[in-house]
């Protein structure tokens, strides 16, 4: 399956993944989830949100266990975040037929779309239109860097814009939702586990900053005359950086867009997009707080105009405890090892879906810690580690 996956939506010169959601890449990850269905004889079914599912048994009996992830990628992403979740969800079915267990509920996989939110800025938008906490009005207004609108990119890709939304009546017959994903830090890899599993997503969210100043000549405007709004917004990013750290935190710039973005011209208009999580609520706050104050500071010093917009946020989410403490002991029983219970600083679909319906995460050790890179990995004993524990995991969940 990793041969097969390998090579789509890899870029030749950067080696990493542009799986953007309805792009030609994206079709091809989509083909390949069907392929992999239909080999196995699951029926395989595209939701109106664009979420693929693919069934063992009928899901209308209700009590589903579901698994899987999603196949998108960040700009020149790893091969791990996310495919490692839905190829594992089809080996551990191969697993769990090669023991002959008895399917006694149905089972699902699944893979969510737009998950990383890449191209429109959003992420986990599949789950989050699934279950009811993005509305259609607020998906059709989300655009591209190039000004398309999802409703075009659906359009073009063959879907439907108009039939977006909740889904309630498919998540009421779904009883558990593991989702497998590589640890995205060093936790196991300090510990020494291979597979841990997760007890809360840090809460967290996107901020965009605007830095408007006045373009000009960059070669024949003196210093003291101009309104140059990178001046405050690369103070703004030191303040970040350093308000993290006080706060055991984390707080990131890493998009920024520059306009007229010339060499010779000093900007007109700055705007940086802040990342920020925090163990708690509390500190999260405090971070942000402190970045605001210190970038209005920075641009009031230089006659500069900022607006500040949180474009997404999400709380904390905790992961449903009978659920985590169930598969703590499916995992104890069926190895005799103390599974590490981790929390992690980033979002994913299972966190979406922990308010709907009973959720969970395992983690796959990542020995080098490195994420939305090229050089995200894991090791192919880790990786068979994983798939023996999430088959461990959903046979359990399946004769509960």
């Amino acid at each position: 399956m990793w041969q097969d996956l390998h090579p789509l939506g890899r870029h030749p010169g950067s080696h990493g993944y542009r799986r953007f959601a309805w792009t030609p890449a994206d079709a091809e990850c989509r083909a390949w989830f069907t392929e992999q269905a239909q080999a196995r004889g699951l029926v395989q079914e595209t939701d109106r949100n664009g979420n693929q599912w693919a069934w063992l048994g009928d899901p209308a009996q209700g009590d589903a266990v579901v698994t899987g992830s999603h196949l998108d990628s960040v700009p020149d992403g790893g091969a791990f975040d996310g495919p490692l979740g839905v190829v594992s969800a089809f080996a551990a079915l191969d697993e769990l037929r090669a023991r002959g267990t008895e399917f006694t509920k149905p089972l699902g996989i699944v893979n969510f779309g737009d998950e990383e939110g890449a191209r429109f800025g959003l992420a986990c938008v599949g789950s989050r239109l699934s279950s009811g906490q993005l509305t259609r009005d607020q998906a059709h207004r989300l655009t591209d860097g190039d000004g398309i609108t999802l409703p075009r990119a659906m359009e073009s890709a063959g879907y439907d814009p108009d039939a977006i939304g909740a889904d309630p009546d498919r998540f009421a017959r779904i009883g558990a939702f593991v989702e497998l994903h590589v640890e995205q830090g060093r936790a196991l890899d300090l510990s020494g586990d291979a597979v841990g599993v997760a007890s809360a997503i840090w809460p967290h969210g996107r901020w965009r900053f605007d830095f408007r100043g006045e373009a000009n000549h960059a070669g024949t405007t003196r210093l003291t005359d101009r309104r140059d709004p990178m001046l405050p917004y690369a103070e703004t990013v030191l303040a970040a950086r350093r308000e993290a750290a006080l706060a055991h935190a984390v707080a990131t710039f890493g998009k920024v867009a520059v306009e007229p973005n010339g060499v010779n011209a000093i900007p007109s208009l700055v705007r940086g997009w802040l990342d920020s999580r925090a163990p708690h609520q509390d500190d999260l706050d405090t971070v942000v707080a402190a970045v605001e104050k210190a970038a209005r500071a920075a641009a009031d010093a230089q006659g500069i105009d900022l607006a500040v917009v949180r474009e997404s946020f999400t709380p904390v989410v905790e992961f449903d405890h009978a659920l985590r403490d169930r598969i703590g002991v499916i995992l104890g029983r069926d190895t005799g090892l103390t599974v590490p219970v981790l929390g992690t600083g980033a979002g994913h679909d299972a966190g979406i879906l922990s308010g709907t319906v009973p959720t969970a995460m395992l983690f796959v050790r990542n020995p080098t810690g490195v994420s939305h890179s090229p050089a995200e990995s894991a090791t192919e004993d880790d990786c068979v580690a994983g798939v023996l524990a999430l088959a461990d995991v959903l046979e359990g969940l399946i004769h509960a």
